[in-house]
């Protein structure tokens, strides 16, 4: 690898300009990265983000290094190293959605954005650590433990993709895959100083993935820039005919969402500020200072900022509209029945009693086996989200707007061993609408946290509006470029010429 080439930092972009100028190849590039996770993951500030690294990455880099010495890159995601969620199944790799439950299953096949991920030249570097079956937001598992946040070591990740979050924010790999069904990509977004998109309902096929509710579930990019979280959702959006929701994409998708990528792209854009999804008390000053900042940025940027005066709440959402528990035990109870002889356990009760799950999630299994879409609180929750899917689009209309703006979440993400409170992204997970999260500020220094705590701007649009969001992103990226390198996993020392 070249002297001239930094690992730290490096975009999709930058590495081709590297590979292409002969100063990287992606033998190099996937040596560097687990470099790093061996030197941060397990010991150090032991972030735990990663559940498994490929054991064929090495191999399937040469076959990458060879293909662009014969012609040049097979596609946008040549040689390009991946951390995926490990609830999404890859072929020869455990997929344990963080659960000893399912330590031992290895899946025949990939799951469809597996398969469209490699299918862009893609490589899947390792696996991430998440809250167990994705049922909460602190990133815990029984089978890796608690991930960590690599800008206070104090503090969770967000969650539940926290071991994605936490892995690209530590340059682990280049790009990141989570998912989302209440605040799942968004949160630890926000909280690792990432960018996360959650599409439309039905742009991203879920075949192939651990469900939670797929009513709400989704697949989506996190990533250190807009314009990687565009390149990224290029390759795995579109028709998947296992996953009926994604026939709605057809017709929905532009021809390229990094085509999207504009640096005036909040120019004479209306922007609704969503005030009620802002906290008043002293524990969201930190947050409510950086939103203040950015929408400042904003204005200055030609966009006009419109407060919207109405009554949203995230958690009634969560408690009242959000079907995630309804739908919990007919979803991973009809994904493990498929395992067959893959798994001994087939109900939520059974994993409950099993020992082989984490503690904090055996009360949430246990309730949600009483539940289920044959009930009526089942049907009065898919009535309410139909309601306020109509209320948002309206209120849209009314006041023109191109996009809502919130916090993503109303305090700083949460030290380890609390609850994940006061997320805002239920809203559009419960709506099924678009939303992209990307880094807002921070929160002033401390002892633990040097650099400050990552504080995330969600900005959220009607359906199937992923390219003007990554419009408004992008521009806000450009304009603020708030982002900062974690200050705990910092670069390693070069190798010299004869270290092995």
């Amino acid at each position: 690898m070249s002297d001239v080439f930094d690992i730290m930092e490096a975009t999709v972009a930058g590495i081709h300009g590297a590979m292409r100028r002969c100063e990287l190849t992606c033998a190099e590039l996937v040596e560097e990265y687990v470099r790093r996770i061996e030197a941060y993951d397990r010991t150090g500030p032991a972030l735990k983000s990663v559940i498994l690294v490929n054991p064929e990455a090495p191999r399937e880099a040469a076959g990458h290094d060879r293909t662009m010495a014969g012609g040049g890159p097979t596609g946008t995601l040549h040689g390009i190293p991946v951390l995926l969620k490990d609830n999404v199944e890859t072929a020869g790799m455990t997929t344990t959605s963080g659960s000893l439950s399912l330590r031992n299953y290895v899946p025949d096949s990939d799951a469809f954005i597996v398969k469209r991920l490699k299918a862009a030249g893609a490589l899947i570097l390792a696996k991430a650590n998440l809250h167990e079956f994705a049922i909460w937001g602190e990133s815990v598992s029984s089978v890796l433990g608690q991930s960590l946040n690599p800008y206070d070591l104090s503090r969770t990740p967000g969650g539940s993709s926290g071991g994605t979050g936490a892995g690209v924010a530590a340059n682990f790999a280049a790009v990141g895959i989570g998912t989302d069904t209440i605040n799942s990509i968004r949160s630890p977004s926000s909280a690792c100083s990432c960018v996360g998109i959650r599409p439309t309902l039905g742009l991203v096929s879920r075949s192939g993935i651990s469900p939670y509710s797929l009513d709400q579930d989704t697949a989506g990019p996190i990533c250190r820039t807009v314009a990687d979280a565009a390149i990224v959702l290029d390759a795995i959006a579109g028709f998947d005919p296992d996953d009926p929701a994604t026939a709605w994409s057809v017709g929905n998708m532009p021809a390229s969402y990094a085509s999207c990528l504009r640096t005036d792209g909040l120019e004479g854009k209306r922007i609704g500020v969503l005030r009620s999804l802002f906290g008043d008390g002293p524990e969201h000053e930190e947050v409510n200072l950086a939103m203040k900042c950015c929408l400042d940025e904003m204005k200055e940027a030609g966009a006009e900022v419109i407060d919207v005066d109405q009554p949203f709440d995230a958690n009634h959402v969560v408690s009242e509209v959000s079907v995630h528990l309804h739908t919990l035990r007919d979803d991973l109870e009809g994904y493990l029945d498929g395992l067959g002889a893959k798994t001994a356990y087939r109900t939520l009760e059974e994993l409950a009693d099993s020992g082989e799950v984490h503690p904090g999630i055996v009360d949430n299994l246990r309730r949600a086996a009483s539940l289920g879409r044959d009930g009526d609180e089942y049907r009065r929750r898919t009535i309410r989200r139909l309601v306020l899917r109509t209320r948002i689009v309206k209120l849209m209309a009314d006041l023109l707007l191109d996009a809502l703006v919130y916090p993503h979440q109303k305090r700083l993400v949460v030290p380890v061993g609390e609850p994940q409170t006061e997320r805002n992204g239920a809203l559009a997970s419960a709506a099924g609408f678009p939303a992209i999260t990307l880094p807002g500020g921070f929160s002033r220094p401390t002892g633990d946290a040097p650099v400050g705590v990552p504080i995330g701007i969600e900005f959220m649009g009607r359906p199937w509006s992923e390219g003007n969001l990554i419009s408004i992103a992008y521009a806000f990226e450009q304009r603020t470029l708030f982002r900062r390198t974690p200050p705990f996993v910092p670069p390693l020392p070069r190798r010299g010429p004869f270290e092995l």
